[in-house]
This record gives structure tokens, C-alpha cells and sequence, in this order.
């Protein structure tokens, strides 16, 4: 039986969004969805059964995007990456992170309320709440999902907390270039019941070879976030969440992120990721 706050926040998207075609004009906005409220990770082999795939291991070399060229194009180069940040990239199961998180007093209450009513319960973005939440750092996994002729897809991403082992995050990320626009973006969607949250950053590179991905403000069909219902029909919505990731290596030599979660124009969350590969 649904949860009555899932049923209630579908209707409130169905509402608020429009139709789209998910199999025509919307295509870019197709994603894996969880069949059940507890996401999990069964939404992974369900991915890749529907693009014909049979799902693998997780792979321990795995990365986020297959190359980083694959998001070459007008305004990014992947050659110009610092080493380490397209390692990263291409090779993420290999990198192990420590986090801090601060959150604007502000959004405080209202996060911890969605992390207790919505992401512990249904296990996807539960976003830490108090810095000793993840005082231990974080563990991840990543499953590269490709389809029958064995092309990458898209790789999926889960994040669980090393002290307690429950799922923060799981999400599957590849690069899809929107409706017009110049060159391809990171999309990352984060499966949900009967739906999904969206995000398409923005890439590009600093003048010391960081990488920097933004989710600005725009249009409908620009770089942004969305949040996706297919129930009672196909809907989607564009939400006024706006991120920011700089990803570069410190003067010490060492692999960081900066990540910013903003609502609207004003700052919610600040993350920290302290990133070190393993051999």
C-alpha cells in the first residue's frame, strides 16, 4: 500500500507540472523509476533488464561516465582536466570519500523534516542532517548498467553511511545533451516510486584544471532540476533546487568537493568530500 505522503506529494507534482511524452518530445527526461516506496537498489537490475541488459557485479573500477570526453564540446574539453579529477570520474568505486555537511539554520528544519518523513523511510536522498551523521565517511558502490549490445547506459551510484551502513543516496548518472543546447550535460536521476528526481549539471573547466558542474536557473528543458511522475499519466515538473560541484585538488595535492544545494537563490547546504583513491 502506497504511503499516504508519497500519494500526497505525486498529486501535488501532477498538479503543479505538465504532461510530457516520455517516448516522443520529452525523451530527455526518461529515467529509471523504483516500482516499490522502498528504493533500495532493485531499481538497478530493473534498469538495465528494460534497456535489454542483464546487470554485472559491481565493478570496482567502475566510474561515474565511462570517459570523461563524453561531455566534450563547445565550453569543455575533458583534456584539460586535472589527472586525478578525471580519475575520479572514470574511476570512482576506486576513490573513498570523508564528508562534512553544514546546513544553513534557515533550511535546517525543513530538511530534517523531509530526511525524517521521506529519505530514511524510503532510503534516497536522505541528505545528512548533523556533521557526526557522517563523521565516518561515506561507502559507495557503483554497477556499470549497460544494454544488450553492451554499451554503457549509465552507471549507478549508492552512497551508504560507513557507521550505520543505510543508504544516503542512489542515483543513476551518465551524460545526456538537452533539447538545443550546445553540449552534453551530467544527468544524474535519482529513482523514486512511480517517478524520479532529476538533475542536469552543467559542466566545465576551471583555469587549474578542476571541474566545475552547475544546475543553474532557466527554462523548462535547460539545465536544472526536475522532478518526474509517471502515474495517472506522464508529468514532470522543474524545481527551484540549484547545485553547485567544484571538484579540484588543494594545494597539498589532495582530491576535494566543494558542494552547494541552493533553493531558489539562497544557500541550504554546504557538503564537504575530502576524496582518497585506494590501490
Amino acid at each position: 500500500m502506497p504511503h499516504v505522503l508519497d500519494l500526497g506529494s505525486r498529486s501535488f507534482w501532477r498538479l503543479t507540472g505538465r504532461r510530457v511524452d516520455l517516448d516522443g518530445a520529452e525523451r530527455w527526461l526518461d529515467a529509471p523509476v523504483s516500482s516499490s516506496a522502498r528504493v533500495g537498489t532493485d531499481w538497478i537490475g530493473t534498469e538495465a533488464a528494460r534497456h535489454g541488459g542483464v546487470l554485472g557485479e559491481a565493478d570496482p573500477d567502475a566510474g561515474l561516465l565511462p570517459s570523461m570526453a563524453v561531455l566534450d564540446g563547445p565550453g569543455f574539453a575533458a583534456d584539460r582536466l586535472n589527472p586525478l579529477v578525471r580519475d575520479f570520474y572514470e574511476h570512482t568505486a576506486r576513490w573513498r570519500m570523508d564528508v562534512w555537511s553544514g546546513w544553513s539554520p534557515v533550511f535546517w528544519p525543513a530538511g530534517e523534516l523531509i530526511s525524517r518523513l521521506w529519505g530514511r523511510r524510503v532510503e534516497q536522498l536522505a541528505l545528512p542532517m548533523r556533521p557526526l551523521d557522517v563523521a565516518h565517511g561515506m561507502d559507495s558502490h557503483v554497477t556499470p548498467v549497460r544494454n544488450r549490445d553492451g554499451v554503457h547506459v549509465a552507471s549507478a551510484w549508492t552512497r551508504t553511511l560507513r557507521a550505520s551502513g543505510r543508504t544516503v543516496f542512489s542515483g543513476a548518472y551518465s551524460a545526456r545533451t538537452l533539447p538545443g543546447a550546445a553540449g552534453p550535460s551530467v544527468h544524474v536521476a535519482f529513482p523514486l516510486e512511480s517517478g524520479n528526481l532529476q538533475v542536469f549539471l552543467r559542466p566545465s573547466v576551471t583555469a587549474d584544471g578542476g571541474l566545475l558542474l552547475e544546475s543553474p536557473r532557466g527554462r523548462f528543458g535547460q539545465d536544472g532540476a526536475y522532478v518526474v511522475v509517471r502515474e495517472s499519466g506522464e508529468h514532470a515538473a522543474r524545481v527551484p533546487l540549484h547545485e553547485t560541484f567544484h571538484v579540484f585538488v588543494d594545494p597539498d595535492g589532495v582530491l576535494r568537493t566543494d558542494h552547494e544545494l541552493r533553493m531558489g537563490g539562497v544557500s541550504a547546504l554546504r557538503l564537504h568530500y575530502r576524496l582518497e583513491r585506494e590501490s
